[in-house]
């Protein structure tokens, strides 16, 4: 008996697995982090390209941000782990610093830095961070969302 095929066989953005990168939390794993973003997002794009080329640029330059703060602002390793939503993608860093990040006067003139949780409010459609529960390791989770 003959059956029909059903459905697309390429491969589903579901069938993506996510992805996490551990580092020990030195300035050049946050290029570790991006490159990290980058591969998961080539594998994500060969299932289901993003629905405008900026979407991959944000992540990219969310998950430098977010890295960036982990090394800057949190001693230690930090975890990255990203993974495929209905509508986008989930970018979660986990640091060893339990106080949420706040957002910091800009000063362009004198290089001090202060845009990147800006940048993060701006271009994520949705971030939350959580401090770990009494009793587990101290840190906290920031997560983003943003569209794909």
């Amino acid at each position: 008996m003959a059956t029909e095929p059903r459905g697309n066989d390429a491969l589903s953005s579901w069938a993506i697995p996510s992805r996490t990168a551990r580092f020990a939390g030195e300035p050049q794993d946050v290029t570790g982090a991006r490159l990290a973003a980058e591969e998961f997002l080539r594998e994500l794009a060969r299932a289901s390209p993003p629905m405008a080329p900026e979407c991959w640029h944000d992540i990219v330059l969310i998950v430098a941000e977010l890295a960036a703060n982990a090394v800057q602002y949190a001693p230690g390793p930090f975890e990255l782990h990203l993974r495929r939503t209905f509508d986008g993608v989930h970018v979660t860093v986990h640091d060893t610093n339990s106080t949420p990040p706040a957002p910091r006067p800009f000063h362009p003139d004198s290089g001090g830095g202060g845009i990147g949780w800006y940048l993060v409010h701006t271009l994520c459609s949705q971030v939350s961070v959580v401090p770990n529960e009494a009793g587990q390791a101290e840190g906290k989770d920031v997560h983003v969302f943003l569209p794909w």
